[in-house]
């Protein structure tokens, strides 16, 4: 069996890292086991899950581009990137994505359709990880993410901010003084 997988891997350049397909109920799962836990499981261990995750999936990230004979994700240019970046994430079967600026120091990822976005308003901690080790790796820099959806969100939304530790932290501090985020992205 595993000398069937090295030839398939072989035959297939992109699966360099090892993946594998959960269904979406995985995170409603994680969910109630994190909360039932005495004490609930901190979401920071959940977010520091998907950080390590993100990274590796830069890597299949990278791999999937060189199959498609594109440059690595630190060569493409700007704007190749968010749509290489929105079908890969659809094609792993993780939504649709849309990265945009809100500001100069800092950018907005839209999820919709989103695989861990739920009903119930319980956020999206493993995709704020992911995207904190997946952005990190292409920045080759710490890049801090700030979920954001509002609590109007239609199902399955979830709304992202990346920037630089420094520049969310001046967000989150805003945010907390009851700045709406626009307005302080836009004075960050």
């Amino acid at each position: 069996m595993r000398e069937r997988h090295r030839n398939m891997s072989a035959s297939l350049p992109f699966l360099t890292t090892r993946t594998l397909t959960v269904p979406v109920e995985f995170f409603d799962g994680l969910r109630r086991a994190t909360r039932q836990q005495t004490p609930p499981v901190s979401l920071d261990v959940v977010r520091d899950a998907g950080f390590a995750a993100g990274q590796a999936l830069f890597d299949h990230f990278s791999a999937w581009l060189a199959d498609r004979s594109e440059q690595g994700p630190d060569h493409l240019l700007d704007e190749r990137f968010p749509v290489l970046l929105r079908d890969y994430f659809f094609e792993l079967g993780w939504g649709l994505v849309r990265l945009s600026p809100l500001s100069d120091a800092v950018m907005v990822v839209d999820a919709s359709n989103w695989g861990e976005a739920d009903a119930d308003g319980g956020g999206c901690p493993v995709s704020t990880g992911l995207f904190a080790g997946f952005f990190g790796r292409l920045a080759d820099a710490p890049i801090s993410v700030l979920e954001v959806t509002d609590d109007s969100a239609d199902d399955g939304q979830c709304r992202f901010l990346l920037g630089s530790v420094d520049v969310l932290g001046y967000v989150w501090e805003a945010m907390e003084r009851g700045i709406p985020y626009e307005r302080a992205a836009a004075s960050a």
